[in-house]
């Protein structure tokens, strides 16, 4: 699978993780930044990834920063993503079981290193199931998905 990935500054460290353990797994990183500690803002990453998943240059995308909350915020804005956070394994496969998320987007200040293979795991193997959740997600604008 190709998939994005993107942080700001306080996600840095989280994203090479993450990008190490997809590349072991043997999928394809589009690396969208940032590429140090160095101050940035969070909605420059997030957009870029989000924008690589809405317009199929990936499959799936991960957008990391201080909370999470922020690059949610962002990649939501872009016509066809469902980004979700995630701070434990329940939470990832339940993005995917519920809410057909396409973008994953983690805490570096909430999100343990011991749960992060667990999280990415859940995520990247959960499958969609449809039905009552497909309702409620094609009530949502913007969200690409239809009965």
């Amino acid at each position: 699978m190709k998939i994005a990935i993107g942080s700001d500054h306080a996600g840095y460290e989280l994203k090479e993780k993450v990008k190490s353990i997809l590349e072991s797994w043997g999928h394809e990183v589009a690396d969208f930044g940032t590429h140090s500690t160095e101050s940035v803002d969070y909605s420059d990453y997030a957009i870029k990834v989000a924008e690589s998943v809405a317009n199929n240059t990936v499959e799936r995308g991960v957008a990391i920063c201080w909370t999470g909350n922020g690059v949610t915020v962002t990649a939501n804005k872009i016509a066809g993503i469902r980004a979700t956070i995630a701070l434990n394994a329940d939470m990832a496969y339940l993005a995917r079981a519920h809410n057909n998320s396409n973008v994953l987007t983690l805490a570096s200040k909430y999100v343990k290193d011991n749960e992060v293979e667990d999280i990415i795991k859940l995520w990247l193997e959960t499958e969609f199931e449809g039905g009552r959740h497909l309702r409620r997600l094609a009530k949502i604008p913007n969200s690409g998905m239809k009965e």
